[in-house]
């Protein structure tokens, strides 16, 4: 078996998506506040900056940007997989593999990571993870979506308050067709 080599670049900025186990599942947002106190726990214990974040039902997108120091994504996720799971009340099927090793079947045991390498590729990610939920069917308007950082960023003058232009859908395409 090949092993996947993970970047490991120090102060990085990175896009990341953690993905439930079972993708017809809506238990991201069923507990959101499951997952707001794992995050707060994470955040209190590891150093690294939210720059932007959005919780689907089944999946999440964020872009973190580690402390200069740090290359230690992989703890972050491990961590807030780990602080949300144990929230949650055992009914999810594990499998044998899983039970061996002591794990639960709520996440994928694998993440994917993007390293940001420019401002143009940190807007294009920003962008990606605030439409998401129209681009699932969620929604027919970022801002209708409530659990993104969105609502944060146009509160800070990162974005315009309408933002959703028609434009936003064909970047996204090329970004990720």
């Amino acid at each position: 078996m090949r092993q996947y080599i993970r970047d490991k670049t120090t102060g990085g900025t990175y896009f990341i998506t953690l993905t439930l186990q079972d993708r017809k599942s809506t238990l991201l947002i069923e507990h959101i506040n499951a997952f707001r106190q794992a995050f707060r726990s994470v955040k209190h214990h590891h150093d690294f900056t939210l720059d932007a974040m959005v919780l689907l039902p089944d999946h999440i997108h964020m872009v973190l940007t580690l402390a200069e120091n740090s290359d230690n994504y992989s703890v972050i996720i491990a961590s807030l997989k780990s602080q949300f799971s144990r929230q949650i009340k055992k009914t999810e099927p594990i499998s044998l593999s899983r039970k061996h090793k002591r794990e639960r079947g709520i996440w994928q045991r694998r993440f994917w990571e993007h390293r940001i390498r420019d401002e143009k590729d940190y807007r294009s990610h920003l962008d990606y993870i605030h439409y998401n939920p129209v681009k699932h069917g969620l929604v027919v308007n970022p801002l209708a979506w409530p659990y993104s950082t969105l609502h944060q960023l146009i509160a800070q003058g990162l974005y315009p308050h309408d933002w959703a232009v028609e434009t936003v859908p064909i970047m996204i395409d090329v970004l990720y067709d």
